[in-house]
């Protein structure tokens, strides 16, 4: 049996609904955006009454203002957003136990054998604007790929059936682009072969393609061509947590190494914390780092052995650093992240007693969760954050939003 694939994507959904709660906003142009103080000064999303002035998301908000000077800005929600997120998700858990989040604000749901793909997707769609008053697009599709397709393909409040009949048509007709997972670089990269839309990348040579981009070559051909047998994963499943991370960017340019490592020491801690919390020890510290000039740069390496303190990973983090950047321009924004998780129980003990002084800090950090989880994050803190708290005053444990992790971390076709 053929399958049936819808993805859902809730309109324009964090400003949809800031103007649900806010009636009075909402007939006027409006953007969520972070804080322009602390430098987080982004449209995140905007209303269609914004979109009109050609508001992009990701733009800084002075720009947007530059475009609709009459924009009003309201700062993210999250909670709000997770609380709709979830009734959307009660909504679509009611035509089929196959759910599938990407997001906040979209989820694949396969509704094979439950009768007409159109038809559920319609009826879902007028009862999401009726029961939850935001709206969304539908894409209906035998895969999970020209789904999405149809739920950008017509927006907002609209349903696309993208089928074996009229994906020519559509589909191949579109900009590489559009296709999910073909960024910006990767479109610039097929342009400059000739290859321009959905429906020339699905009839290019294979080989060629995993000549030039390897084995995402293979990924592109099949994506282009709908061959897709992804599954919706079940709405109870849950999905292993592959890396821990957080990052920031500070209210200034970090300009020397002091600076850095305060600002490691807060997401090396906020890390740790979300690790011991999920029960994870982890053995590869990957930083970002983002120079002025939005320039990016990523480097990892390995701990001796896998670990949830926070010093060691600290000092990894500070290590790869001193070692890879040379200070050409200052930096405006860093992160650290902790991955390959040990499944196996088992400890090596050594002669240094290595293992016993990180079961002593293991248990020390525990202690300092449990104050924290009472009294709050900064109840207590390291001696050396004090140095500069314009730069260490910030919770990435209870501020930063954790997002479902996205989808096809691993491809298999």
């Amino acid at each position: 049996m053929e399958r049936t694939i819808l993805h859902i994507d809730c309109n324009k959904f964090y400003a949809s609904v800031e103007c649900l709660h806010n009636p009075e906003i909402r007939d006027k142009p409006v953007a969520v955006g972070g804080s322009e103080e602390s430098r987080h000064g982004i449209v995140l999303t905007k209303n269609e009454i914004a979109a009109k002035y050609g508001l992009k998301t990701g733009e800084p908000l002075w720009q947007a203002r530059q475009k609709c000077p009459g924009l009003i800005v309201v700062p993210p929600n999250f909670p709000l957003y997770v609380r709709f997120s979830n009734m959307a998700k009660k909504i679509y858990g009611e035509y089929s136990d196959y759910v599938e989040p990407f997001g906040l604000d979209e989820n694949w749901v396969d509704v094979t054998g439950c009768g007409s793909g159109e038809k559920i997707a319609e009826e879902i769609r007028r009862r999401v604007k009726a029961e939850l008053g935001i709206t969304v697009s539908i894409g209906v599709s035998w895969n999970k790929i020209f789904a999405k397709f149809g739920s950008d393909y017509k927006k907002p409040d609209a349903v696309t059936v993208i089928d074996k009949s009229n994906y020519r048509d559509i589909v191949w007709n579109s900009p590489c682009g559009d296709l999910l997972f073909v960024g910006p670089a990767t479109a610039r990269k097929l342009a400059s072969y000739g290859i321009y839309t959905i429906g020339e990348l699905a009839q290019a040579d294979m080989g060629f393609l995993t000549c030039v981009f390897g084995k995402n070559g293979e990924v592109l051909h099949n994506f282009s061509n709908g061959l897709d047998s992804t599954p919706v994963r079940h709405i109870d499943d849950e999905q292993a947590v592959k890396s821990v991370g957080n990052s920031t960017t500070t209210p200034r340019d970090m300009v020397n190494n002091a600076d850095v490592k305060t600002v490691f020491t807060v997401l090396g801690e906020s890390v740790a914390r979300r690790m011991r919390e999920q029960g994870l020890k982890g053995k590869t510290v990957t930083i970002t780092l983002r120079d002025k000039n939005l320039c990016h740069f990523t480097r990892q390496g390995q701990l001796k052995a896998h670990t949830d303190v926070s010093g060691e990973i600290i000092e990894m983090a500070m290590k790869l650093f001193t070692e890879n950047y040379d200070w050409k321009n200052p930096l405006r924004s860093i992160g650290v992240t902790v991955s390959d998780f040990d499944i196996d129980d088992a400890v090596q003990f050594d002669l240094a007693g290595t293992v016993e002084k990180r079961e002593k800090l293991e248990k020390i950090e525990t202690a300092v969760d449990n104050i924290r989880r009472r009294f709050g994050s900064y109840s207590v803190q390291r001696a050396s954050l004090l140095a500069d708290i314009g730069l260490s005053r910030f919770d990435p444990h209870d501020d930063h939003t954790i997002h479902p992790v996205g989808y096809f971390k691993e491809y298999k076709s």
